[in-house]
């Protein structure tokens, strides 16, 4: 059965750091793309970074660029989002999910469409 996992949610203050991290069970993540993405809430579902599967590309949306950063360790089949600089904003369950390379496009990276398996989520809360 193939799975996404996503760990290293938690409740910190404004201004904290998180890094959480997203583990494969079933399959390699080595020839999948990887989006992060975050649900608050009342809100739409939106798409907060993405990693292709050499780490090589990086896309981020406007809200978290400059402060969050997405990495992969595809020996460890991990992929991490570090979040630096948190806000109450930042508040949601964010979630991992993986796309095959081959059919993932970057442009669209931020639609939850370009993505076949999507793991349960973390909650992150930002709150003093």
């Amino acid at each position: 059965q193939l799975q996404l996992v996503e760990s290293g949610g938690g409740l910190v203050q404004p201004g904290e750091s998180l890094r959480l991290s997203c583990a494969a069970s079933g399959f390699t993540l080595d020839f999948y793309a990887i989006g992060w993405f975050r649900q608050a809430p009342g809100k739409e579902r939106e798409g907060v970074a993405c990693i292709d599967s050499s780490g090589s590309v990086t896309n981020y949306a406007d809200s978290t660029k400059g402060r969050f950063t997405v990495s992969r360790d595809n020996a460890k089949n991990l992929v991490y989002l570090h979040m630096s600089s948190l806000e109450p904003d930042d508040t949601a369950v964010y979630l991992c999910a993986a796309a095959r390379w081959d059919y993932w496009d970057d442009s669209n990276w931020w639609r939850g469409g370009e993505y076949e398996y999507w793991g349960q989520g973390t909650q992150v809360t930002v709150s003093s």
